[in-house]
């Protein structure tokens, strides 16, 4: 017998369910009776597979209450799933629909089941994104002052100085999750001791990619968006290139390896060897952010400081 998978289309006010191989389909309301509802309903059929879209949010709570309730649950990338049903030629798209396409598409994947993140790690991983709004904010309004005639520069100046403010308060309650967690501040410590990781990048890594130290390294490269893929057909060989992953994860490696090529005198040889070898300075870049995320990976799964010698 076909295992049962289970998609879902998780929208602001209702969750549309389609279930496979039946293609039974049904709503329920996004809210909390309606989440218990439906893990009534879904407990006992025992899927073997629950997906739901990640839809900026939406999904955590519903994914949380699935998970709490024994479901085997996994958030896919929208952006596969629409590819997916473009393969498939589906061209409609209703929330009905989107739910039995999910379905579809995980039966057809089977994503990997990775834990959820606990409560300490999710709230620390929605204070590193406030953060990184409030930094982008900062350059936005610092960037129009540039143009911007001196009465408005006035209102730009108090806005920016609010904006410094409220960065200030959500530095301090991230350093206070991160100090008033033992694991969380053991991490962090092996995390910083390897030149050019500081405490933001460390952070941002422990909130959003809970997985390192756990994955070996072509997964967690895979992950974060770092690993290269091949472009070649017949006796065509294209440049290979990186593609996906978590952006934010990926952004603050690129900002740790180009520390790291001016104080850490491994990784600066590293690049400096490709450069050498007639590698462009951003390929070469890349491959230096994705050593230097190998050599964190296996530091938190070793739980070793860093050791230049055996780099």
């Amino acid at each position: 017998m076909d295992a049962i998978v289970i998609g879902i289309d998780v929208s602001k006010d209702r969750l549309d369910v389609h279930v496979l191989p039946s293609r039974d389909a049904f709503a329920v309301a996004r809210d909390g009776a309606g989440l218990a509802d439906l893990c009534a309903r879904l407990v006992p059929l025992a899927p073997g597979l629950v997906a739901l879209e990640a839809t900026g949010g939406f999904e955590t709570v519903v994914a949380a209450g699935l998970a709490a309730a024994g479901l085997p649950v996994v958030v896919v990338n929208p952006a596969q799933v629409r590819a997916f049903a473009q393969a498939l030629g589906q061209r409609a798209k209703t929330d009905p629909i989107d739910a039995a396409v999910i379905a579809r598409f995980a039966q057809a994947t089977r994503p990997a089941i990775r834990p959820l993140p606990d409560a300490e790690t999710q709230f620390l991983a929605d204070l590193v994104a406030r953060r990184r709004q409030i930094v982008a904010m900062i350059g936005a309004e610092r960037q129009r002052e540039t143009s911007a005639p001196a009465r408005v520069q006035t209102s730009i100046r108090r806005l920016v100085k609010a904006l410094e403010k409220e960065l200030a308060s959500v530095d301090a309650d991230i350093d206070g999750a991160v100090r008033g967690s033992p694991a969380w501040r053991a991490k962090e410590d092996l995390l910083v001791c390897v030149p050019g990781v500081g405490p933001t990048i460390a952070r941002t890594l422990l909130a959003e990619m809970p997985e390192l130290g756990v994955l070996d390294r072509r997964q967690i490269a895979a992950l974060t968006g770092l690993a290269p893929f091949t472009r070649q057909s017949g006796q065509w060989r294209g440049k290979s290139f990186i593609a996906g992953g978590r952006a934010s994860v990926r952004s603050a490696l690129f900002m740790g390896a180009l520390v790291a090529t001016r104080h850490n005198p491994t990784l600066k040889a590293f690049r400096d060897r490709l450069v050498a070898a007639g590698k462009p300075k951003m390929v070469a870049l890349i491959a230096t952010a994705r050593k230097l995320l190998t050599i964190l990976n296996a530091i938190l799964r070793s739980s070793t400081p860093w050791q230049p010698q055996s780099a």
